[in-house]
């Protein structure tokens, strides 16, 4: 039993005082319940009590931490209960080869066995393995591509798409919930969008998502949306566009497409995911100039080698002033010691000037490697997060519920539910998204803006914000 809540259920609508009382996995009644006796009550006057939140455009199979770390505390602490992976087309299934050469921009490959092919075995694996958080995840565009044409960057043949459309109908009737691509990736990027629609009017079949990241979002953002739109329009596809978020120096660019997004909200069922920071997290190779990123990660490590295209690169960092907006991430093992370190003392230490030290650290880490950089426009986040169209990315979520109280924004109960029953309805995740009876007990109790307690499946997994280690989540499956 949860006491003395001011319940924010994530529908939208106005808190309520009330007791939640849970019974196994699901919400058995609200009310006052001053007589009902529980194993267990948690008293949460004076907290805030929401629905867990849903972050759609997940990472955790690209790192492989759903192996290495399946408890998943790190995310229940931030108060997410629900994550779904496959984003920016690589997923973990299906795998045509048995290869997961498509998620090695983010982590190892080979540091897992792996003993399954279809989307299917994958998720009765992860089944009988058990998470800390919910998971369900999407088909990834390049992890099919690179399975059929391996490394090359041309169109598929007519015999290779029949091929493509097979395994991605079978990976939607076996549960997935949808289909994503990474188009600002170079194996992407230059993937006609005949491809993309004709493998999203498949999804719109069997009612999933398609989730993009976008060929551009630059200069080049409005076309790149006028792009998904069309494929919306054309299809009938549901579009969710992952790391929607204003970029430094095209903030005219940025509200022009969001412009375009909301005039086509009749026509085209299209939302983005957004949160407040100045910072994102970008793979080290898309420093490089655009000539440079033409091939896969040896291709470009080459140009970075030659004498003639290394001068050329170098010309190109030395005017992108990124030393004192960068700060190093993530990178191989071996060179755990650079973490959190920042682009200009590294190249201090190194003695070398910044554009010669990035190059250097392009080569230490043969560009597996992701940097923090300061690029994001913070000022036009809170005019964004008040669109219709923006779901909040949940990894932010606790954050951006912060943000909206501190400034004001819209309703609290608004933000709630663009970080809950929002995503739930988009992705068509069943029972969840909500603090509803016979709805699941996914449950945080937010004290001091910060989750004290989280419930997955009724279950009490993060208590006085120490995390229980438990593995309470469920395998999801779209159906």
């Amino acid at each position: 039993m949860i006491k003395n809540a001011l319940v924010f259920d994530g529908s939208g609508k106005p808190p309520f005082k009330s007791d939640i009382f849970i019974n196994h996995e699901r919400v058995n009644r609200l009310g006052n319940f001053p007589h009902q006796s529980a194993e267990k009550v948690i008293d949460a006057r004076g907290a805030m009590v929401t629905p867990g939140f849903i972050d759609i455009n997940s990472d955790i199979d690209h790192y492989l931490t759903l192996f290495a770390d399946p408890y998943q505390a790190d995310l229940i602490k931030q108060g997410i209960t629900t994550v779904i992976g496959g984003n920016a087309g690589s997923s973990l299934a299906p795998l045509i080869d048995g290869s997961l050469r498509s998620i090695r921009k983010w982590a190892d490959p080979y540091l897992i066995n792996i003993n399954w092919r279809s989307v299917s075995e994958f998720l009765k694996i992860l089944n009988r393995q058990k998470l800390g958080i919910n998971f369900g995840t999407l088909i990834g565009h390049s992890t099919i591509r690179r399975a059929i044409v391996g490394e090359a960057i041309r169109d598929l043949t007519e015999k290779e798409f029949k091929v493509f459309d097979y395994v991605l109908e079978k990976g939607l009737k076996e549960g997935a919930y949808g289909f994503s691509t990474g188009l600002s990736y170079v194996h992407s990027h230059n993937v006609p969008c005949r491809e993309i629609e004709e493998l999203a009017r498949t999804t719109k079949k069997f009612n999933g998502v398609y989730a993009t990241r976008l060929r551009n979002y630059s200069e080049g953002l409005s076309a790149a949306v006028k792009e998904t739109l069309g494929i919306a329009k054309n299809t009938g596809v549901s579009v969710e566009i992952n790391h929607f978020q204003p970029l430094k120096g095209y903030e005219k660019n940025y509200f022009e497409a969001v412009s375009l997004i909301e005039k086509e909200k009749m026509k085209a069922n299209v939302h983005f995911d957004i949160c407040p920071t100045e910072v994102s997290l970008t793979e080290i190779y898309a420093f490089l100039p655009e000539w440079a990123r033409n091939g896969n990660l040896e291709a470009m490590l080459s140009n970075i080698m030659a004498v003639k295209t290394r001068k050329r690169i170098l010309e190109f960092l030395a005017k992108s002033k990124i030393e004192d907006l960068t700060v190093i991430a993530k990178v191989p093992p071996v060179l755990k010691f650079l973490t959190g370190k920042s682009l200009k003392q590294f190249s201090e230490n190194q003695n070398l000037t910044p554009d010669e030290a990035l190059l250097k650290l392009m080569e230490l880490t043969r560009l597996k490697a992701e940097l923090w950089h300061k690029n994001i426009d913070f000022q036009s986040i809170a005019q964004i997060l008040l669109s219709e169209n923006s779901i909040i990315g949940s990894q932010g979520a606790v954050r951006s519920l912060n943000f909206v109280q501190e400034k004001n924004l819209m309703p609290l109960e608004k933000a709630v539910a663009k970080a809950t029953s929002l995503p739930a309805r988009k992705f068509q995740i069943k029972e969840r998204g909500l603090i509803a009876e016979g709805h699941y007990a996914d449950i945080i109790i937010l004290r001091d803006g910060q989750p004290s307690e989280v419930l997955i499946n009724g279950l009490v997994v993060l208590e006085n914000g120490k995390s229980k280690k438990i593995l309470a989540g469920k395998i999801l499956k779209h159906i």
